[in-house]
């Protein structure tokens, strides 16, 4: 930690934009004054934006850096590395690593377990202070396989489980109610046949009917042991929601549909929606775009989701359409540190963690010039 004092900057604090200085101490925020004035030996910030630091609440980024190509398996010490480097590149000083628990091991589409192994190496590399950013776990479980009970009795509270979301990736409803739409994916990325396909969309149904109720009741009890935030996934109709709430569910992930952003608000469950959606300007499986829920203030939080530098970018775009850059910074500050319970950092305030990024915007796009991660620079 390093104690500095960050001067000359707009800072964007929960409802306005001062210009001013942060004084940073024991990685903590210290003070917070207004002005334009630089103090000797201060970082002069020459105008820029200050930010708290990003918070990531679902992105498969390191799914992705520990199987870049499918059936190519990279050494996971490495490729946790890469994926805490790159966050902290684009700004996000807090991660929940999304890891799939319940694998099915047999079949065309088959997926093997990972997820116990991979986060034992991420706190080593943790106790050894290898790593930049804040990580916690975000547990994917998997109603449709074989395994998810097993796997997830291999977790306990001293793993920092921050979240446990329930995946229903049953063909025909919620994500994938457009079978055409999975095929495509799944033959893109496995490289299936037609009916290789099939037999895969045969095998998924089998065991939503063998074990989902089961493995489903068992994700929310799971979630309760660890003390973490149960998520829904994909909620499509105002049924979906309801059970949902049921569960006693408050983070919504990707619905998708207009009807179920309002069926959560009105059960009081934030709405996460993916950044890359919003850039993209809808989604990539024909569902409700993140722009229209937006324009109907249904979003809450944004998810970089796969593209971890989305999230930065994402959050300007709805300070545009909003017209209001601190309601669209708590998106992927604020809002997601409430929805994870953490109550000390995702804001700009004295006596919070120093989670800082300092950004410019040139033409629109912003520009990343500093992150400080507990007052210590990481990017």
């Amino acid at each position: 930690m390093t104690d500095m004092t960050l001067a000359n900057a707009r800072i964007v604090l929960p409802d306005e934009v001062i210009h001013g200085a942060i004084e940073i101490r024991d990685g903590h925020i210290a003070a917070i004054e207004p002005g334009a004035h630089v103090p000797p030996g201060a970082v002069d910030a020459a105008g820029d934006l200050i930010i708290p630091g990003l918070i990531e609440l679902h992105t498969d980024n390191l799914e992705r850096h520990i199987q870049p190509r499918p059936r190519v398996d990279w050494p996971h010490a490495a490729a946790i590395l890469a994926h805490d480097g790159e966050l902290a590149s684009v700004g996000v000083t807090t991660v929940f690593d999304a890891m799939r628990v319940g694998s099915v091991p047999g079949g065309k589409g088959r997926y093997l377990k990972y997820a116990r192994n991979l986060a034992s190496e991420l706190w080593e590399l943790r106790a050894a202070r290898a790593l930049k950013i804040n990580h916690y776990l975000h547990l994917r479980a998997e109603v449709c396989s074989e395994t998810l009970v097993e796997e997830m009795a291999e977790f306990g509270p001293q793993d920092r489980v921050g979240i446990v979301s329930l995946m229903d990736h049953t063909p025909g409803q919620r994500q994938f109610r457009d079978v055409s739409k999975l095929k495509a994916y799944v033959q893109g990325k496995l490289n299936l046949t037609d009916p290789e396909f099939e037999e895969h969309v045969a095998q998924l149904h089998a065991l939503r009917r063998a074990h989902g109720d089961r493995h489903e009741a068992a994700a929310v009890a799971e979630a309760a042991r660890y003390g973490a935030v149960l998520a829904s996934h994909d909620d499509t109709t105002d049924a979906h929601v309801a059970t949902s709430a049921g569960h006693g569910i408050a983070l919504a992930e990707f619905p998708t549909t207009l009807e179920a952003a309002r069926a959560c608000h009105a059960h009081g469950i934030k709405v996460m929606m993916g950044a890359p959606n919003l850039i993209r300007g809808g989604s990539h499986s024909g569902n409700v775009a993140a722009h229209e829920l937006a324009a109907h203030d249904l979003l809450d939080i944004l998810s970089s989701d796969y593209v971890p530098s989305a999230l930065m970018s994402a959050a300007f775009l709805l300070a545009d359409l909003w017209d209001d850059l601190p309601r669209a910074i708590a998106t992927v500050t604020a809002n997601p540190a409430r929805a994870a319970g953490l109550d000390d950092r995702g804001r700009i305030a004295t006596g919070l963690h120093a989670d800082l990024v300092r950004v410019a915007r040139i033409k629109g796009t912003p520009v990343i010039r500093g992150v400080w991660c507990h007052g210590r620079q990481v990017g």
